[in-house]
């Protein structure tokens, strides 16, 4: 495929050496070669600086930015968006990964249909990378009203043309950020794409940021109140659809490969 322009791809590191040099070789591997890869690290502990940089070394097209304190998800992620000099806006987490084709595929959906914001299916794999036969299916045509009462969009599979919206950040939130940031895309966009192939591989048992279902929760709540702004009534009624939702429809994308 020919250039479209270029990706940013948006990559937080905190303590993700186990998995960093994976994820870096992930994009590596894409067959649309028109990117850039920024990763933030996180104020790491571990070697995660040290294999950043090593990669950095090894490809011109990987840019790394340094924490001088531990931010999250969101400023780290915030500070790259900001540096990316691509028209696109594409975001992968330290430990999970893209299939070879994912970038080629999704732009050519966006110019196909000239969208403003994509994103597509992925599978789930375990900490070894192993497939565990099971992932989730992105819904055909997704829109804000939608998007509201649970998030149906994979942060490592979503992409959003900065050319179109313009640069949209993830909110100021420790958790549930991602969800925040394509509320906002897909308020600007008016509705976004969903392809049916699995591009992406999510790795279970190591976002432990998410394994707090109670704190989960909460932060949710927040991305009502403080995202979109409702009051707290409306923030309160918002949540009870978003329950339902999630526990008695969103678990209609799940789908089994084995």
């Amino acid at each position: 495929m020919r250039s479209v322009g270029k990706v940013s791809v948006i990559m937080p590191a905190y303590n993700a050496a186990e998995f960093l040099e994976q994820s870096v070789f992930s994009v590596l591997s894409q067959s649309y070669k028109d990117w850039e890869l920024i990763i933030v690290d996180d104020h790491s502990t571990d070697a995660t600086l040290k294999i950043a940089n090593k990669a950095a070394q090894t490809d011109e097209r990987i840019r790394i930015l340094q924490n001088t304190k531990n931010e999250g998800a969101a400023i780290s992620r915030n500070k790259a968006i900001k540096a990316a000099s691509g028209r696109f806006m594409a975001f992968l987490d330290a430990d999970d990964l893209w299939k070879p084709e994912k970038l080629e595929i999704q732009l050519q959906k966006m110019k196909d249909e000239d969208l403003a914001a994509c994103f597509s299916s992925y599978e789930y794999v375990d900490k070894k990378s192993n497939k565990l036969g099971k992932g989730i299916r992105a819904l055909p045509v997704l829109d804000f009203q939608k998007l509201e009462k649970a998030n149906y969009v994979g942060n490592l599979t979503g992409m959003y043309d900065a050319e179109k919206l313009g640069k949209i950040y993830c909110p100021d939130l420790l958790k549930r950020q991602d969800w925040g940031l394509w509320l906002l895309v897909i308020r600007a966009a008016g509705s976004m794409k969903g392809i049916q192939q699995p591009l992406a591989y999510y790795r279970l048992g190591n976002h432990s940021i998410s394994s707090n279902k109670l704190e989960m929760l909460r932060y949710n709540y927040l991305v009502y109140r403080k995202v979109l702004e409702y009051d707290g009534i409306k923030s309160v009624f918002k949540m009870l659809r978003f329950l339902y939702e999630q526990f008695f429809v969103k678990s209609r994308q799940n789908f089994r490969t084995v």
